[in-house]
């Protein structure tokens, strides 16, 4: 394949976003080439385009960012089985090694050797899909069926990282929940925890706008959190919670999720906490016998999203309330980073609509 141009959004450092055109060489053996189709501005692409590092990955080179995409394959250099040129995909934006001993016992998201896209973790870092096209190895896509929007194809990224949360939380079913941090993971695992049968699904916050969209989309009981600093014990003390997702990564809210679990209850953290020491309620941990569970992207699970948006059993399209064409994706970070107008932002091709 001939050299062609490509556009990506390109982060230089904080709040230097910028899109960068450039030649594109031939595609190399084995990879797949995939059109841009969407992509949604996640969490960590927020603290990145903020902050140019989200925890311990520091930016120290230009990063093309972005690991939520979905689109369309326009050439492959070697037959790969169930792929074709003009299928369209959701991208696994994990590259696991197979061989490390996480890989070999069925934890890959804990993969000595990954690489993901449109992180720091690594050096080089590895290129993100916020890009006109994206080259990827075919373990990496997933194919779509046709009446799968590309927005919703897109969104099976973070499902499956609320997937993942949900099954180290263990069996849910008649279980009363409470996720902490309504945000689109947060919105996500809700969602998630009542598939898996959660009895109860409360949400924690303390902004009005995301409890409002939560409770639309079917929270029993929302907390705002910026009424009363004892809210969620408050909250635990009427309704015994036995499972609760840390999903907005302030070190407070873990600590209050410690402290509003059930005696014997489960704590998962999701959202991603600063880097460095964090003061924790430790004596708690001992005493209540809580069982605190890390939860970290995501294994199988991304096969089990794609499947459950084509099946209609989750609507990850709820979550979404903008898209902005990929030429403007400068604009549509800052949009995102607005929790009074936005959930979801999603990144267009330019002339597409979702």
């Amino acid at each position: 394949m001939s050299a062609e141009g490509r556009v990506a959004a390109t982060l230089f450092g904080p709040r230097d976003l910028r899109l960068v055109s450039a030649a594109v060489p031939g595609l190399a053996p084995g990879m797949v080439r995939v059109a841009f189709g969407a992509g949604g501005i996640c969490g960590s692409d927020m603290h990145y385009y903020r902050h140019a590092r989200t925890g311990d990955f520091v930016v120290t080179s230009p990063l093309v960012l972005g690991h939520e995409i979905a689109g369309t394959i326009i050439a492959m250099q070697d037959p790969a089985p169930g792929l074709s040129v003009g299928d369209r995909v959701a991208i696994n934006p994990s590259r696991w090694c197979g061989t490390c001993r996480p890989c070999r016992t069925g934890r890959p998201n804990l993969c000595e050797n990954i690489y993901f896209m449109g992180s720091a973790s690594k050096t080089p870092h590895m290129q993100g899909g916020f890009a006109s096209h994206v080259d990827v190895i075919p373990a990496q896509c997933v194919a779509v069926p046709a009446h799968v929007p590309f927005a919703a194809a897109a969104l099976a990224e973070p499902l499956a990282v609320c997937l993942h949360a949900v099954a180290r939380a263990g069996p849910l079913s008649g279980a009363s929940v409470l996720v902490i941090g309504a945000g689109p993971i947060g919105l996500l695992t809700m969602l998630a925890a009542r598939q898996a049968g959660a009895a109860l699904v409360a949400m924690a916050d303390i902004a009005a706008a995301p409890l409002s969209f939560a409770a639309r989309l079917g929270a029993d009981q929302v907390i705002d959190l910026s009424l009363s600093d004892d809210a969620l014990q408050q909250a635990g003390a009427a309704t015994p919670f036995d499972v609760v997702f840390e999903a907005s990564g302030a070190p407070p809210a873990l600590a209050s999720a410690l402290l509003s679990v059930r005696r014997g209850g489960i704590v998962v953290q999701i959202g991603n906490l600063p880097a460095g020491p964090l003061p924790l309620p430790g004596l708690a941990v001992m005493a209540r016998e809580i069982d605190l569970r890390g939860s970290f992207r995501f294994g199988d699970e991304f096969s089990r999203a794609v499947a459950l948006i084509a099946e209609g059993a989750i609507d990850v399209t709820a979550i979404i309330t903008a898209s902005r064409p990929l030429s403007q994706a400068p604009e549509a970070f800052e949009l995102a980073l607005d929790r009074s107008q936005s959930m979801k932002v999603m990144l267009l091709p330019d002339g597409a609509h979702i």
